[in-house]
């Protein structure tokens, strides 16, 4: 989202999208079809968003339908893919401040013509609070009194007519002492 004109992100108080000169306040962001009000944790410097697991972004700056009604500025609408439906995979990352892991896979084998299921399941967590002990020791806390988890599930069901079902649950969480 940060490339598009138009777009300002910043990190200052809780992470912020100012988009052609509106209030943060003023966007709405949607994620299949919910919406999210606070898509940053609260330093502001990770997105409540596992980017793997995003299909498309749209942002819309002006002339919105009013299925988008309650913000004047922007619409953020994130569409989440679909599990794989032919083989199960999985992905883990880890770096000195996050980890993820993310698992997909068929619930029943795509065949053409016929029904299908697939799921896909991302987790991602925090490890800050451990991790500031070690990279910032000359802090007196030596610390950062922070952490965040946030957990993500879909199960997609579809029938060989090109009829589909999905089924989700999306969870953020954050700790701040």
């Amino acid at each position: 989202l940060q490339v598009l004109p138009g777009v300002v992100s910043t990190g200052d108080q809780g992470g912020q999208l100012y988009i052609r000169g509106g209030a943060p306040i003023m966007n709405k962001v949607i994620l299949d079809g919910m919406t999210i009000y606070n898509p940053f944790h609260s330093i502001g410097l990770f997105s409540v968003f596992d980017a793997d697991i995003i299909r498309t972004a749209d942002v819309y700056s002006a002339g919105f339908g009013a299925e988008y009604g309650g913000r004047i500025s922007a619409i953020v609408d994130v569409s989440t893919r679909e599990g794989k439906k032919n083989k199960f995979s999985g992905k883990l990352a880890s770096n000195p401040f996050t980890s993820k892991i993310l698992i997909e896979g068929p619930l029943k084998k795509f065949k053409e013509g016929t029904s299908s299921s697939s799921y896909i399941f991302s987790y991602k967590t925090s490890y800050l609070e451990q991790s500031s002990k070690i990279f910032y020791p000359y802090i007196d806390a030596a610390r950062l009194p922070y952490t965040f988890t946030d957990l993500y599930g879909k199960m997609s069901f579809s029938n060989g007519q090109g009829t589909r079902f999905d089924v989700f649950g999306f969870n953020f969480k954050d700790a701040v002492n």
